[in-house]
């Protein structure tokens, strides 16, 4: 409890600190945390990418489910949240990268990856100017396999339209015990 206290507290300091990159007051719950990982397809994967990961609530449950030859891209901008990873995980299937969402071609082509299996993004996209924002889902959408996931939570539909450009028809989900109640967004490519 001591340790979930702790990563609460440096959750909260960061969402004062940076508003325009952190879009919420407290880490994901458990049940958000689980709704957005059943979605993706741990028995394949090869490249998971987790686009704004925080604390890394759900970096622990990919690391959980993830195969032993499975990469998973951490993408985190946030100074402190970075720090804070690069500190709390020491697995190698983590490469931890301290860069903006919208470079995640370059991101991938770095290290020779063709196609992600999937991604799971925890990025506030209402608070992310919009051009950046339209950039994040297009290039999230074209480094996707055919078939490969696209796991969003928002806590409004006000990214509906804009993952619907990309992916099409959306599945959608709510997750009521989450601090707030959090709608999660599936897209297939």
């Amino acid at each position: 409890m001591k340790k979930e206290n702790k990563h609460k507290g440096n959750f909260l300091k960061t969402f004062f600190k940076e508003r325009k990159q952190v879009g919420a007051l407290a880490p994901s719950s458990r049940f958000l945390v689980k709704k957005m990982c059943d979605k993706i397809d741990f028995s394949t994967a090869k490249n998971i990418v987790e686009l704004g990961p925080g604390t890394g609530v759900f970096t622990d449950e990919l690391l959980k489910r993830a195969s032993k030859d499975c990469r998973i891209f951490v993408i985190e901008l946030n100074e402190e949240f970075y720090h804070f990873l690069s500190n709390k995980f020491t697995d190698p299937r983590i490469i931890l990268l301290r860069e903006s969402a919208d470079n995640i071609d370059s991101i991938l082509e770095n290290y020779e990856v063709k196609e992600a299996d999937a991604i799971l993004s925890s990025l506030p996209l209402a608070v992310i100017p919009d051009q950046i924002r339209k950039r994040i889902v297009i290039k999230s959408y074209d480094v996707l396999k055919k078939g490969g996931v696209y796991v969003q939570y928002q806590y409004s539909l006000n990214a509906k339209k804009l993952l619907e450009m990309k992916f099409g028809k959306l599945q959608m989900g709510f997750v009521a015990v989450n601090i707030p109640p959090a709608f999660v967004y599936l897209g297939v490519k």
